[in-house]
């Protein structure tokens, strides 16, 4: 069969090098165009073009998906199928109806579960303790389309957006593979999504890495290793500047301190109140700084109990 491979971050190359162990034929790449990264803005490539190009494919990055010059050259690789992951634009229906053998996407979620273009992360926020992958025909809407293969994973309580993303990577290529292999021998069985079970995992902005401290601990524990690496937990501080906070426990107890409170402070760890439990923070950043053990932080920044962290509950 002729693949063509449409992705662009690391999770996407994930399953573009299995299809490469596989055997697979992919003819072709799309990826998105080069990005400006850091602070002299230089274009990088996406890790998927990396790729491609250190293999020697042929290279589509186009602008918009319905270009007619991209649409042309697309054709003229005669692809069986399009595999997808993480490529982070919509298919419109010329791309969708090429291939005869349809588009195939690689999915963060066990579907119908998470919809959308943060299925990793947003599991890990609402307190998950199982994910996977799945393996979909993709159709007009959004991660709506025909369930093919689906394996499940568990997310452990140590596990960030960034640890489990790998992990589902490696899970992704290898049942991309076994997805192309069975449709070759004409044994996949596609089945539609229960919609009626569907939940959303919208695109995070930088917003929502915001830390309510109103919120349980437990959820703020959560909610900050589902926003590592990207956009990071972070509130405010006494003095105006700002943490994001990237290791923290939720702790038992009862809370008499307004939300956001510092409670205690010890060698390791630096204790909030929150709307329900405590919130025990052992590794932060401060602004314009570099990541740091909040033991480190405490031997140059003393830190007083009774201190706010965010905006101060109303009274």
């Amino acid at each position: 069969m002729r693949l063509v491979f449409m992705g662009t971050p690391d999770f996407a190359s994930t399953s573009l090098e299995a299809l490469l162990r596989s055997g697979d034929s992919v003819v072709g790449v799309v990826t998105q165009p080069d990005r400006p990264k850091g602070r002299g803005h230089i274009l990088m490539p996406s890790p998927v073009k990396l790729v491609a190009q250190r293999e020697k494919i042929p290279l589509l990055q186009p602008l918009k998906m319905k270009d007619p010059e991209f649409l042309q050259a697309l054709a003229e690789w005669k692809p069986d199928v399009i595999a997808v992951a993480a490529f982070g634009r919509i298919l419109p229906p010329p791309v969708l109806l090429l291939p005869p053998s349809g588009c195939i996407n690689v999915h963060g979620s066990l579907l119908p579960k998470y919809r959308g273009a943060g299925p990793i992360q947003w599991a890990i926020i609402n307190g998950e303790t199982e994910t996977g992958i799945t393996t979909m025909l993709m159709d007009e809407g959004m991660d709506t389309g025909a369930i093919l293969l689906q394996e499940a994973i568990s997310i452990t309580p140590d596990d960030t957006a960034s640890t489990l993303s790998t992990r589902l990577a490696e899970l992704g290529g290898r049942l991309l593979v076994e997805t192309i292999a069975q449709l070759r021998a004409g044994t996949l069985v596609p089945r539609q999504q229960d919609s009626s079970l569907a939940t959303s995992a919208p695109l995070l902005k930088k917003e929502d890495g915001a830390i309510d401290w109103t919120l349980p601990a437990t959820a703020l524990a959560n909610r900050i290793r589902g926003l590592s690496p990207w956009p990071g937990a972070y509130t405010t501080v006494a003095e105006g500047s700002s943490w994001t906070i990237w290791s923290a426990l939720a702790l038992p107890g009862q809370v008499t301190k307004p939300p956001g409170m510092i409670v205690a402070v010890t060698r390791e760890a630096i204790h909030v109140a929150t709307g329900e439990g405590i919130l025990s923070v052992m590794e932060l950043q401060p602004a314009n700084s570099r990541r740091m053990a909040v033991s480190q932080y405490l031997t140059g920044h003393p830190i007083a109990v009774g201190s706010q962290l965010g905006k101060p509950a109303l009274s």
